[in-house]
Parts: structure tokens; C-alpha cells; sequence
């Protein structure tokens, strides 16, 4: 795709934005008492914003222009956190983390897919290599202190010479058996042939009669493959097959990835030229214009004097520099405006981001004339117009300086005036009692203020607290969407999340704040998950997806990790101190908590006590309350027993917790396609994957992975030409396991509405209006 089809695509999706935010506008003024309807408003405006968002991130990742991609990125900021405001609006409306919009998205002529939420590339593109130099380090560290998890070592062990020539023996005699039974069969085919030639050689048959006999066999045999192949086809129309070469990577995706990739390196190229540019075309401006701008600015502000001095008889007071200087006196008319704008926007922190952005776009963009720019590097006019401003406050700040001192010589020269000694001392006086207050709020110990982050890091990796994150994307997180959720509610049945419904909301409460400060820092903040569900649904892999999508830290405060770490009160103040010393300073960060319900254990089991798994129970909500929106950390718990703890303790905690159910009929049809090929496997005809799907009913993700590995061994893999896979092979292998029961997934439901968000629903669906059920979760906690 050409570099004009993205601006084509970035301009169209400029105008949905901008008719989006003159909706937006609209609706927020208007008072609204119906529930459904303004579920339906909200629901509508964020699947539109996610619609815009796909489009903006597929721009900003493609686009060559360099000012252009900062307007770009800042809108795309912008968008994210609209999204992320909606889904906030939207969880406290209906009171339940998931959501379902098949009306919606069939009036707005929308797959299910289309709502799928993408991952900015540039999480990573931006500070790849950072991340890669933090590999190399962790990798190096682990390797010295002799726990490199990189490699596997595999133990070899010797056995004695005798049983070492048995071995050897039996194999040879094996092999001199087969060869023999080779010979032998050689012998006797042609022995047959031999009687067969003389058994025909007897009867001789009428030429017609044999013609016919072969061209009955010829045509049976035609027959059979051209029905074969109809029968194909017609699968094929119906989607029930793939098409031959589907998995294939076709000559036109490789040639697409060539050309993103070269795409990638002109960004970076003119980026440079960009930055470059910026100091550069400063200096020229400095050199051939800043003369002149130092004069009209004297000349302003002597204008000024003499005006301020005619209408009042008196000289004017000049503006201090933390007002602002000289540059205070002519931004009067556009700080009232300002004032008239604010009281028209709404209450959102991203609205204003995204207007001003689709102002800049509508005033610089829009109707720009770039016939000149064909390479799409930076305009030099633009550069100029910026560095102008940048130029022009500084040397207003030399020129307030001179300007100080000729008012103070007009005084004493015309009015005869003296300053004030008393102004001046209130003045430092206020300085020094800010400076008392600056003292008093920076009182917060360091501990290892003596340390430097490296040696902590250090410490950290060697006590197996920093770990090495898997490398497993959120897309590998597979399956589908819950088609009847909608209908389900109508009826008043509360659906199982499905599989997507899980994707989704890591990318909302953890890719995206953990990827982009601009977003964590203004949206609603989410400083803990909780990821709850059986044994064998991926809640491990969802924390380590989380780590490598956004090239987070991962650090693990299991109880079972921390026992017989850092002993005593001083030594867990200590570890905790420079856990998150660590994770602040190399933020993005995820803090783990693996079996979270141990912290918060009703009553700890004998055999753990030595253990002392509760041992951050109390520091726990501590840390979250020292958490600041501009801290990019998240604390990750995961728990497959939550009735074994305490649940007021346990709720104040995790902030959001996130049922994780066992997949549907529909995520385990896609799961046992996508798995089997992963690991080498063919589909064919001969295995019937919609079968293996229906019987599997209450398996896990886990428990599939592991069938699919058990059969598909190296042998059997080469074996698939002559012997295809059947589906009774992955049948057996799946018989020993026990599945995750209906009752167990009840109690896990059971579990999950006697938290603060799962009463308030149970309230509502129950009859009690949602107002009553906000003020009962609000008296309870």
C-alpha cells in the first residue's frame, strides 16, 4: 500500500473523528434518565472510537511524514484514553466487566471482529533497543549465578560395556532380519508374476472384451476422483475445508512485508533528518531573525509604558517572571477565550487532546498542498513557525531583564518613584516558606540510597524476584466470541465470559496503561488485576503476554518465590523497597503474585506454616495507596482456589478481577485447529476437529495443549503422509484427564457475585434498581 493510501485512510478517519466529537458533544448536554438508552449511547460511541483507533494505530505505524505521525500519535493517545473512559462508564452502568453489543453492531454493519482492540506497535517499536539490551543483561545474569533458563540441559547416563553390546547386537541382528525379509519378498513376487505370465499366456482373451474390462476400471476410477473433487469444492464454497495452499504465505504478503519493513527504516531516517532540523533550523532563525525579534519585543513593551503611563498618570508594575513576564500582558484575550471553551467541554481528560489535535489537523492538514513533498520528509515552514514561538519566549526572558531595568530608571527618572522594600521581603518570605513545605513533603526514606539500580537489579534477578518473561503474544491467546451474550441477559441469565471477552480486557486494564504514559497518567487508573479461573485457562500466559506486549519487567512475589527470602519485618520492608524501586525506575512493570489467595488465607494449612505465606497481606494495600498515576506498574494476581481466602482482604486489594472461564464449543473448535497445526499437524478429512470439539466439552486450554503433544510426536508428525491423523488418536489421549466439571465452573461464578461488582449486579438483575445497588457496594466497602 502506497504512502497516499494511508493519507487517504488518515484523512478519512479524521472526519469520522471530528463528526464523533460533534456527537459526543451534543449528547453530553442533553439530560437522559433511561439506563438502556444511554448504555446504547455509550456503547455506540465506544465501539466508533475503537473503529477509529484500529485506523489511526494501522496510520501511525505506516506513515513516513515526521509531523505529521506526532499529530498522529497524539491523537491516538487521545482516542485510547476516550476508549478506556466509556469502558469505565460502561462497567459502572451495567456493573459488570463484559459487555455485549450484537444490536449495536448489527445497525452499524460490524463483525464481531471489528472489536477486536490491536496493540499499538509502537509499544515496542519505540524502546526495542532498550529491551533488548535489558535481555542481554538478565540473560547475563542468570547465566553467572548459574540459573539460565534458556537452555535445557539434558543428563546423559553411561551404562556398562556389556549392556552397551547387547544394545548394539540386537539392533544389527534387527536390521540383518529386515533386510532378509526384503530378499525374500523379492523372491516371491517374482515367482507369482512368473505363474501369473503362464496362467494368462493359456487363456487368451478377446481383444474387445479386455478393452472394455479396462475402460469399465478406467472410467470407475475417473468417476470416483472427479466426485472427490466436486465434493472438495463444495466444501471448500462452504468453509467447511480450506482452500488448497491456505496456510501458505502467498508471494504478495512476503513482498507487503518488504515494503513495511523499508517503510519502517525511511520513519526512522527522516525522524532523524526531523530532529536534526529542529536545532538546526533554530540556529538559523537565531542567526537572521533574532535581532529583529528582540527589537519589536523592546518596542512592544515600550509602547506599553507609555500607553499604561498616559491613561493612569503612573508607570506599571512589571509582571514577575513566575507570572509569566512581559508575555502575560498581550495573552489576555486568549486565556478568556480559553476560560469560554472550558466551561462548553465535557468532563472528559481526553476530549480537549483530541478537539485541539482535529483542530491542528483541519488547520495545518487538511487542505495542505504537498505536490512538492513526494519523499514525505519534514516541511521546513512548519519547523520555522514552531521554533519561532520557542525562540521568541527566550529571548523575551533577556529582554524582561533589560526592560526591568529601563522601567525602574523611567521611574526614578520621571515620577520620582522608589520600589517598595516591604513587596520585595513578602515576596521571599513566600519563597522560603515554599521552600520549607518543598523540605517537609520530601521526607520518604530511601533505604538503599547507598545502592545503585544496576547492583538492585542485580540482587533482584540472583534471589529469583526479577524473572525472564515468556516470549508469548496476546494473539496467541486464542478463541471466540459469546454470540448469545445479548440474548442470554434478555432473559435474565448472567453468560460466561468468553475467551475474547478476557483478551480484551487485559489490553484495556493492562497493555494499554502499561504501554503509554499519556494514557496511564489521565485515564482511570488501574493499579491491581485479578485473573480468576481453573487450572489450565491461561491465566499464566495472559501475565507473561502482558510483559511482552508492552516490554515490561516482571517481577514475582509469589508466596511460595518469597518464603525464606529476606527474613524478619526489616527484611520484607527491604525487599519490598527495592522491588519497586526497581520497577519504578525501569517502568513499564508487572509485579506477580502467583496462587494470590495464599496471602490472604482464611486459615493457613499445617504444612504451610512454615512458609508464612500471609507475609504481604498487610503491605499490600500500602503499596497500592504509594502507587501515583505516573508510576507505570501493575500488580498481577492469579488464583485458582479464590473460596480459600479472605474476600473483604482480598477485594480491597485487586481493584478489577477478571473471570476466566473454560472455553466454549466454539474457542475449543478453534483451539484444537490452531494447536494441532501449530505442533505440525495436518487436518484432513480423516479427522474431524467439530467431533473432537463437542466431546472435549469442559477440557482446557491446557489440557488440549497436552493431548496434542502427546500424539503428535516426531515420528507420528513424518508418519501423516501414508497414515493421516484420526480423531480417535487425540480422543485417547485426552481420556486420562480429568475436565474442569460444570459445578466447579458454578462455584467459580457463586464465588465471583458475592464481590462488591458481582453483588451490585446480582442486586440489579434481582429487581433492586442499579442507584441501590451502587449505595449497597459503597456502604460495604
Amino acid at each position: 500500500m502506497s504512502n497516499a493510501m494511508y493519507d487517504k485512510i488518515w484523512h478519512q478517519t479524521q472526519e469520522a473523528l471530528s463528526a464523533l466529537l460533534d456527537k459526543e458533544s451534543q449528547k453530553m448536554i442533553e439530560p437522559q434518565r433511561n439506563q438502556v438508552f444511554i448504555f446504547q449511547t455509550l456503547a455506540t460511541f465506544y465501539i466508533k472510537y475503537v473503529q477509529i483507533f484500529r485506523n489511526l494505530e494501522n496510520v501511525y505505524d505506516q506513515i513516513i511524514h515526521p509531523q505529521k505521525r506526532i499529530l498522529i500519535r497524539k491523537v491516538l493517545d487521545g482516542v485510547m484514553g476516550r476508549v478506556l473512559e466509556l469502558k469505565n462508564e460502561m462497567v459502572e452502568l451495567e456493573l459488570t466487566e463484559f459487555h455485549y453489543f450484537d444490536d449495536i453492531l448489527q445497525d452499524l454493519k460490524l463483525t464481531p471482529q471489528q472489536l477486536d482492540i490491536p496493540i499499538p506497535k509502537y509499544f515496542l517499536k519505540e524502546k526495542l533497543e532498550v529491551i533488548k539490551g535489558r535481555e542481554k543483561i538478565l540473560a547475563q545474569i542468570l547465566a553467572d549465578s548459574g540459573i539460565d533458563t534458556s537452555e535445557v540441559k539434558y543428563s546423559v547416563k553411561s551404562i556398562p560395556l556389556d549392556e552397551a553390546v547387547k544394545l548394539i547386537q540386537i539392533a544389527e541382528r534387527a536390521r540383518q532380519g529386515r533386510l532378509r525379509a526384503l530378499f525374500m519378498k523379492q523372491i516371491f513376487l517374482q515367482e507369482y508374476k512368473a505363474k501369473q505370465s503362464k496362467i494368462l499366456s493359456k487363456k487368451v482373451m478377446d481383444p474387445w472384451a479386455a478393452a472394455l474390462r479396462i475402460q469399465k476400471a478406467w472410467r470407475g476410477f475417473h468417476q470416483c476422483k472427479n466426485t472427490e473433487k466436486l465434493r472438495e469444492k463444495e466444501m471448500i464454497f462452504l468453509g467447511m475445508t480450506p482452500p488448497p495452499l491456505f496456510n501458505e504465505v502467498s508471494a504478495t504478503v512476503i513482498q507487503a512485508e518488504k515494503v513495511d519493513h523499508l517503510r519502517n527504516e525511511v520513519q526512522l531516517k527522516h525522524e532523524e533528518d526531523y530532529r536534526e532540523a529542529l536545532v538546526t533550523i533554530k540556529n538559523d532563525l537565531k542567526l537572521m531573525e533574532g535581532l529583529d525579534i528582540k527589537e519589536n519585543l523592546q518596542d512592544q513593551i515600550r509602547h506599553w509604558f507609555i500607553e499604561c503611563r498616559n491613561l493612569t498618570g503612573t508607570f506599571p508594575d512589571y509582571p514577575d517572571i513566575e507570572e509569566g513576564g512581559s508575555a502575560i500582558i498581550f495573552s489576555n484575550k486568549t486565556t478568556q477565550q480559553e476560560e469560554d471553551k472550558e466551561w462548553k467541554m465535557s468532563p472528559s481528560v481526553f476530549l480537549s487532546a483530541m478537539k485541539e489535535g482535529n483542530n491542528t489537523y483541519k488547520d495545518i492538514w487538511m487542505n495542505k498542498d504537498e505536490s512538492w513533498n513526494f519523499s514525505q520528509d519534514y516541511d521546513p515552514e512548519l519547523i520555522k513557525e514552531e521554533k519561532r514561538k520557542e525562540l521568541e519566549s527566550e529571548i523575551r526572558v533577556q529582554v524582561d531583564e533589560l526592560m526591568r531595568q529601563e522601567l525602574k530608571n523611567l521611574k526614578l527618572a520621571v515620577d520620582r518613584e522608589r520600589e517598595h522594600p516591604e513587596k520585595a521581603r513578602k515576596k521571599k518570605e513566600k519563597g522560603k516558606k515554599g521552600k520549607k513545605k518543598e523540605k517537609k513533603a520530601k521526607k520518604d526514606k530511601d533505604l538503599t540510597a547507598d545502592r545503585t539500580i544496576e547492583s538492585l537489579y542485580k540482587e533482584l534477578v540472583e534471589e529469583g524476584l526479577l524473572i525472564q518473561a515468556l516470549k508469548v503474544n496476546l494473539s496467541d491467546y486464542i478463541g471466540e466470541y459469546s454470540y448469545l451474550g445479548t440474548t442470554l441477559r434478555q432473559v435474565s441469565i448472567e453468560p460466561m465470559p468468553s475467551l475474547l471477552d478476557v483478551r480484551q480486557l487485559i489490553t484495556l486494564y493492562g497493555i494499554w496503561p502499561l504501554g503509554s504514559a499519556a494514557v496511564h497518567e489521565k485515564a482511570p487508573l488501574v493499579k491491581s488485576l485479578l485473573l480468576v479461573g481453573p487450572s489450565g485457562v491461561g491465566k499464566k500466559m495472559l501475565v507473561h503476554a502482558i510483559c511482552t506486549e508492552t516490554g515490561a519487567n516482571l517481577f514475582n512475589l509469589s508466596s511460595s518465590n518469597i518464603a525464606g527470602k529476606y527474613p524478619g519485618k526489616n527484611g520484607l520492608q527491604m525487599m519490598l523497597h527495592a522491588v519497586f524501586k526497581v520497577a519504578r525506575q525501569l517502568q513499564p512493570s508487572v509485579v506477580w503474585i502467583e496462587d494470590t489467595e495464599k496471602t490472604f488465607y482464611k486459615r493457613v494449612p499445617s504444612e504451610e506454616k512454615m512458609n508464612e505465606p500471609k507475609r504481604l497481606k498487610k503491605h499490600l494495600p500500602k503499596i497500592l495507596k504509594l502507587l501515583k498515576p505516573e508510576d507505570r506498574i501493575l500488580i498481577v494476581g492469579t488464583t485458582q482456589r479464590p473460596f480459600d481466602a479472605e474476600l473483604q482482604s482480598f477485594c480491597k486489594v485487586y481493584q478489577k478481577i477478571i473471570l476466566v472461564p473454560r472455553p466454549d464449543y466454539a474457542s475449543r473448535y478453534v483451539l484444537w485447529k490452531q494447536i494441532i497445526e501449530c505442533n505440525g499437524g495436518v487436518l484432513t478429512s480423516a479427522l474431524n476437529v467439530s467431533c473432537l470439539a463437542k466431546v472435549t466439552d469442559g477440557f482446557t486450554q491446557g489440557h488440549i495443549v497436552q493431548a496434542v503433544k502427546a500424539v503428535l510426536t516426531d515420528q507420528r508428525v513424518r508418519r501423516q503422509t501414508y497414515k493421516p491423523l484420526t480423531t480417535v488418536e487425540f480422543i485417547m489421549a485426552i481420556t486420562s484427564m480429568n475436565p474442569v466439571y460444570k459445578e466447579e465452573e458454578e462455584s467459580f461464578k457463586n464465588w465471583y457475585a458475592k464481590t462488591p461488582l458481582g453483588e451490585k449486579r446480582a442486586l440489579a438483575i434481582t429487581g433492586g434498581s442499579t442507584e441501590k445497588a451502587k449505595n449497597s457496594g459503597k456502604k460495604k466497602e
